[in-house]
């Protein structure tokens, strides 16, 4: 029987004590752990050590967490590996910044490290749980979703997408027609069960939509309430 491996989470602060303090709650819950405090040597531990998940400070000098993120995005072999913003930044418009940067998840300073370890495990569960028993292919005009293999694609084009991303993408084609609520939303992709920023699935929708390009509007917004993929392609965005 094959052994079965710890996560791999790779944790960029270049505070130590915050990365030990990090590490060690991390390898209490059995996950294997490598932290960076040179933000210089992040991308190269990263390409390294391939982590399934990725803890990162925003605020670090001579290289930031939105540029190191942004540098992960832009790797073939890092691109979907989820990110958690942990910073000293609390402004609203910064964990917009941080949302649209491609992070998947944003924890403020000071933290409870408990909440932290129950946020990586609730992304890693999300993740390992994408994969059905029988591959599926979701199709919605131009927009085709292959479940199976993780890949989407329109008008034939392959698009990169975000693991967030793809289980939004995916949560609203399987269930076309109907409204999902934001609060919906955030349990059913983000699997969160407690009250937070809504501003979360705003910020992911609009970002997917410009990735969708010509067939953003198949995703509604359905005013003060949240969004739905329609049953037509209306001729005419109103919303």
């Amino acid at each position: 029987m094959a052994e079965i491996k710890p996560p791999k989470i790779l944790v960029v602060d270049d505070e130590s004590d915050v990365t030990e303090l990090v590490a060690y709650h991390l390898k209490a819950k059995g996950f294997q752990v490598e932290v960076v405090n040179n933000p210089n040597s992040s991308i190269g531990t990263a390409r390294s050590f391939l982590p399934d998940l990725v803890i990162l400070d925003v605020m670090m000098p001579d290289l930031n967490g939105i540029q190191i993120c942004r540098m992960l995005r832009a790797d073939p072999k890092l691109k979907k590996v989820p990110v958690i913003f942990l910073t000293a930044k609390a402004e609203e418009n910064d964990r917009v910044q941080g949302l649209e940067t491609g992070a998947d998840d944003y924890i403020c300073k000071p933290f409870s490290t408990k909440e932290l370890v129950l946020r990586v495990q609730t992304i890693l569960r999300r993740l390992s749980s994408d994969t059905p028993e029988q591959p599926k292919h979701l199709q919605v005009g131009q927009i085709s979703v292959d479940i199976d293999r993780h890949e989407v694609s329109v008008h034939g084009q392959p698009i990169d997408l975000t693991a967030t991303e793809f289980n939004l993408l995916r949560l609203l084609m399987e269930r076309r027609g109907r409204v999902q609520t934001r609060e919906h939303l955030l349990i059913n992709v983000w699997n969160y069960e407690t009250e937070i920023e809504t501003r979360t699935v705003d910020t992911h929708v609009r970002r997917l939509r410009e990735k969708l390009g010509t067939e953003a509007d198949w995703i509604e917004t359905i005013r003060g309430v949240g969004y739905r993929m329609a049953e037509r392609k209306a001729q005419e965005s109103s919303t």
